[in-house]
């Protein structure tokens, strides 16, 4: 369909302390979840949609049962988004999302991760409008005609639908993944969503090779480490 989607690539979580940093991830993300709508996945889509996706990263079911459990509750800790915009090595451009209870604690983390690095934070907004912000949700098929038929008859706004070895993919805009996820299901019994979530999408992508490449990386490891990051978009075609 024209658009180069190409996959985050997800860490491979080997060590206890790896299992922890993933496991305190999803806890933010599922209590913020749980907090902003209701704490019932079958009540609260994004939920559902978060829950289902921690699952499939192996997060054990107690940790998403605490978090959902602490939401509904009274009181809790006080997370806020943050987001942040750079610049990193060999023009390579970077948006990192965080869910912080101390912002001074995670705008120094992240600054001193992209000043180590030959990187610098920029100004908000001016990172951004080189991506697209979308909906997407992929799954394994091969029928494209069934799909945008789907959608169309869901009266769903999407962008484009890209079929590519045996994957399909739906792009839609942020409103609409709701609505895009209930109608795929319903339209095909049993699916499996490999992909349902909202993400930034670079407009087109850069190779990296040598110094700049190696400070990417260790930039990108860095940016992990810090407890509040939770997301991180950039435009580099990682090698596989």
């Amino acid at each position: 369909m024209g658009r180069i989607f190409e996959k985050r690539k997800a860490s491979i979580f080997k060590t206890s302390a790896q299992k922890s940093k993933l496991f305190s991830k999803y806890g933010r993300q599922l209590y913020m979840a749980a907090k902003n709508g209701v704490p019932d996945p079958d009540a609260n889509p994004s939920l559902r949609a978060l829950v289902e996706k921690a699952k499939r990263d192996n997060v054990a079911s107690h940790v998403i049962e605490k978090a959902i459990q602490k939401a509904a509750g009274s009181g809790g800790e006080d997370f806020q988004p943050m987001r942040y915009e750079g610049f990193g090595p060999g023009g390579s451009l970077l948006i990192v999302d965080c869910l912080t209870d101390n912002p001074t604690r995670t705008i120094s983390d992240v600054r001193a991760a992209f000043n180590k690095n030959d990187s610098k934070l920029a100004a908000n907004g001016s990172v951004v409008m080189s991506f697209d912000h979308l909906a997407v949700l992929s799954f394994k098929g091969d029928n494209e005609e069934k799909v945008i038929e789907a959608m169309f008859a869901a009266d769903v706004a999407v962008e484009e639908v890209e079929s590519e070895e045996g994957v399909i993919t739906i792009f839609a805009p942020p409103a609409e993944f709701a609505k895009a996820r209930t109608a795929l299901i319903e339209a095909i019994p049993g699916l499996e969503l490999e992909m349902q979530e909202i993400s930034f999408i670079p407009q087109s992508y850069i190779t990296l090779t040598g110094d700049h490449l190696a400070t990417f990386e260790k930039l990108l490891s860095m940016l992990h480490d810090c407890d509040d990051v939770q997301e991180i978009y950039h435009n580099v075609s990682l090698p596989g």
